[in-house]
Order: C-alpha cells, then structure tokens, then sequence
C-alpha cells in the first residue's frame, strides 16, 4: 500500500496497475523459457484467467485509483477484510473446510486489527468512493488468491504467478501503452512503480502462492492479518513516524490469532 501510494502520486493509477503487470509479464516470459516449463492446460489456462482476474488486474488497479484520493493507512483499513475473503474464496473454490476454532481466530484477529486502525487514528469520515473500490479489489483478491492458491499445488508457486502474468499480458500491454504518462514522475513515483512491480507483482508470489499451496488458502491466508501493523511499521522504519505502546500490543494480539488460525484443525 505505501508503494503504491507513492507511485500514483506521479504516475497515473490506470498505468501503475496495467504497467506494473506488464513489465512483471517479460520477467515471467523470461523465467519460464529459463525453467522451461510446459505449457498448462487448456483446463489450467481457464484457471490462470480467473487468478489473472484477481491479482493481476482486480487488486493493482482497484487500489490504485482508492489511493489516489486516499491514504495507505486509511487503505489498511478496508483491506484488513482481505484474510476474511481469502477464506471465504477458499471455501468455495479450493474446497477447504475449516473448522469452528478457525472462523472464531480469524474474525478476532479482524477484530484486533480494526480496533488498532481505528486507535490510531486512521479512520476517519464517511464511506468515500475510494471505500468501495477497497472493497471491490478484496474481493477480487480473495479469489485470484484462492484460484492461485489450489492451483499451485499442480503447478507450483512460481509458475502460477508467471503464468497468470502472461495470460494477462494481451490486455495489461496495451492499456500500460496508452495510459502511460511520465511527465508528473519523480524518483518516488519510480521507487513505488519499481516496488510493486518486481516484489508486489512478480518475486513476492512465488513465495505467496508456495505457501498456500502446501499450507491451504485458508488458513495461510490468515498471514495477511499483519499487513495494517506491517504498513505503520514500515512508515516508521521509512518516514521516522513514532510507534507507541498501541501498535506493539496490537502486533501480539494479531500475531497470536495467526498463531491460532495455524493450530486450528480442517
């Protein structure tokens, strides 16, 4: 979210969503000719279009334009709701099961992270459009993650990210090419441009999806509880913002109910 926020401060969010998968598409060419991976399935590439769908497209370009009104903190706070849908897609398309000890963990350490945000002082205001479309790239997310996440344990991590990279690529290319506009860049915008699209949209995957794979969508998923205190984290490390008492007692109490969602039976 921080990246993000800097890139479209120079850049416009239609080419940070559309760009930053397109360039993550030649990386993913170049892995998979380097691996040589075999082509997926007719039966996968359906798939791949449905994880495309979500990460590729829904969440970069749906955040992008809720952070060129609005603040990554205030971002933090609707896509806390993200680990929530990402179970929920996992129920419906991954075919998991978690049990009641699961759902009880997982909606408290929602609880916790909201109580956190709100604390601090990043909610504020009347739901804006940006709010909706928050929401909408959650939604989107949850399912790229689940699709992605069941789809890994044929493919692998790696190859389902760049796969889905370049199943995208006949739509993500020619809209980076017309919306591209580098007169309001600055080195910032480039930063957060550059971050998003080596970590956010091509190396951080391979990880992602490897773990959901062997560790199911759902319960992984639950990781992502951490982000809104990772986001105050790292505008400390960064930008020398001070972090109380407040953000350490939240961290525990969020880590402790990922701990939770990890031990809980399926």
């Amino acid at each position: 979210m921080p990246a993000t926020r800097l890139a479209v401060g120079g850049l416009d969010p239609w080419f940070v969503a559309f760009g930053r998968a397109a360039v993550a598409g030649l990386l993913a060419i170049t892995y998979l000719a380097f691996v040589r991976a075999p082509r997926p399935t007719r039966r996968q590439v359906t798939r791949l279009a449905i994880v495309a769908l979500g990460i590729v497209v829904g969440f970069p370009l749906f955040t992008s334009l809720a952070l060129t009104t609005q603040t990554a903190a205030h971002g933090a706070v609707v896509i806390a709701g993200l680990p929530m849908a990402t179970a929920v897609w996992a129920v419906a398309r991954a075919g998991e099961r978690p049990g009641r000890g699961f759902w009880l963990a997982s909606g408290a350490g929602f609880v916790a992270v909201l109580g956190f945000v709100a604390t601090t002082g990043a909610v504020s205001g009347g739901l804006e459009l940006a709010d909706l479309f928050l929401l909408i790239a959650i939604v989107l997310c949850g399912l790229g993650y689940a699709e992605g996440g069941a789809l890994a344990r044929e493919l692998g991590g790696a190859r389902t990210v760049c796969w889905a990279l370049v199943v995208s690529m006949p739509v993500t290319v020619p809209v980076a090419l017309v919306t591209v506009d580098f007169s309001n860049a600055g080195s910032s915008s480039w930063f957060g441009f550059a971050y998003v699209t080596v970590i956010s949209m091509f190396l951080g995957f391979f990880a992602w999806y490897a773990g959901l794979a062997r560790g199911g969508v759902a319960k992984v998923g639950q990781v992502q509880l951490a982000q809104p205190i990772l986001n105050l984290t790292w505008s400390a490390f960064l930008l020398h913002e001070p972090v109380g008492w407040l953000t350490v007692a939240a961290a525990a109490a969020v880590l402790t109910c990922v701990v939770w969602t990890q031990r809980s039976r399926s």
